[in-house]
């Protein structure tokens, strides 16, 4: 019995050690696969760098969208003053156009009994003026009666009326008065460029009906475009004139572009609750903004400093934040750990990162962590 208990002994103690080496293995094993070594040779190879954290001023940043737009002044959507065939366009969307060129020829026989009407205004004006005149004398030399003199002021000053508002009515059909009243009368009326820029909407063509309500055409002038920015009701108060905004074309280019906001709206749109916001451009002749692109920005509306690492020292994976912090130098190598952080801000070339495992006298990989750690 005595015999059986001490062999039972000898074989706890020599499983115990076992596990005691098991759990030794397993540790460095571990402390393996978490630390990434790299050589000297490597580090020198790949131009690899190392720093600390340092304290740089980040702004607060309000999140928001919009639009690139152009001011009223710069959009001219065309219409007929008076219906009419298309006669004659040769625009396509896409073509330029200069202020006061030829767009649109309408046709429409009442073109033609406005000029017939005008001219008949026109050559009964010399007759009722001169009747007019006739009758005034006649009654201040107590010839005429009161009624006839009345009668011939109100005939002449109709007709004047008349003629003033045919007049100005054909000058509207771009139909000009002065050749009307020598004769030259058309059923044709052209419609010119209000303003110069691109058609952006052409919605006639050759042979269709235009009637005064119909939108024939739209002009952009893309020389000044500007943001138009919504902003909600928590982030309203926040928002100044002249603070700065940095802003992207998620659809077009990761490429990030600065402007100013120029004008705050004073009153909240009810069903979204929030308020427009009108950013000016920084260097806009330089880029190719259109409008109607959408746009992701940022609007700077304070600042903070706080600790910080160059933007390519963090790198994201499966939605988390690594760095890769030194923790050991020995000799011709170095190891690495691999940190999950919160980073904040990337403003700068630099991104702020929130984490309370570490301090200013870590040091960190700051360059070439992709090739090490991928994204």
């Amino acid at each position: 019995m005595k015999n059986i208990i001490q062999i039972a002994a000898v074989f706890l103690l020599l499983m115990g050690c076992g596990n005691k080496n098991n759990k030794e293995s397993a540790s460095q094993e571990q402390g393996e696969e978490t630390g990434i070594k790299v050589t000297q040779e490597q580090f020198d190879t790949n131009d690899l760098m190392i720093s600390t954290m340092e304290k740089r001023t980040f702004p607060k940043m309000v999140e928001t969208s919009g639009m690139i737009d152009v001011p009223p002044e710069n959009r001219a959507s065309v219409m007929a003053f008076m219906g009419g065939f298309v006669k004659q366009t040769s625009l396509l969307v896409g073509d330029k156009v200069k202020k006061g060129q030829l767009l649109v020829v309408l046709e429409n026989q009442e073109f033609l009994k406005m000029q017939q009407e005008y001219m008949e205004v026109f050559n009964q004006l010399d007759y009722l003026k001169a009747e007019f005149e006739r009758n005034e004398t006649l009654f201040k030399e107590k010839i005429a009666s009161q009624k006839n003199f009345l009668q011939a002021k109100s005939n002449y000053e109709t007709a004047k009326a008349r003629y003033r508002g045919l007049r100005e009515q054909l000058q509207m059909l771009n139909i000009s008065p002065s050749k009307v009243e020598q004769g030259n009368i058309s059923s044709q009326a052209a419609i010119y460029a209000p303003i110069s820029g691109s058609i952006t909407k052409m919605n006639v063509a050759k042979g269709s009906y235009v009637s005064p309500a119909t939108e024939i055409l739209e002009i952009v002038d893309n020389d000044h475009v500007h943001l138009e920015l919504t902003v909600f009701e928590k982030d309203i108060l926040k928002v100044k004139k002249g603070q700065k905004i940095q802003f992207r074309i998620p659809e077009a280019s990761e490429e990030a572009f600065n402007g100013e906001v120029y004008l705050v709206g004073t009153s909240i749109d009810d069903a979204k609750r929030s308020i427009k916001v009108h950013g000016h451009l920084e260097h806009e002749e330089e880029a190719n903004f259109l409008p109607g692109m959408f746009v992701d920005a940022k609007i700077m509306t304070d600042t903070i400093k706080t600790l910080s690492l160059p933007e390519e020292a963090v790198i994201e994976s499966e939605g988390t934040s690594y760095v890769l912090k030194l923790v050991n130098k020995q000799g011709a190598g170095y190891t690495f750990e691999r940190i999950a952080v919160k980073q904040g801000n990337t403003y700068g070339g630099y991104t702020e990162i929130i984490s309370t495992d570490l301090n200013k006298a870590d040091q960190f990989l700051t360059k070439g962590v992709f090739d090490l750690i991928g994204g």
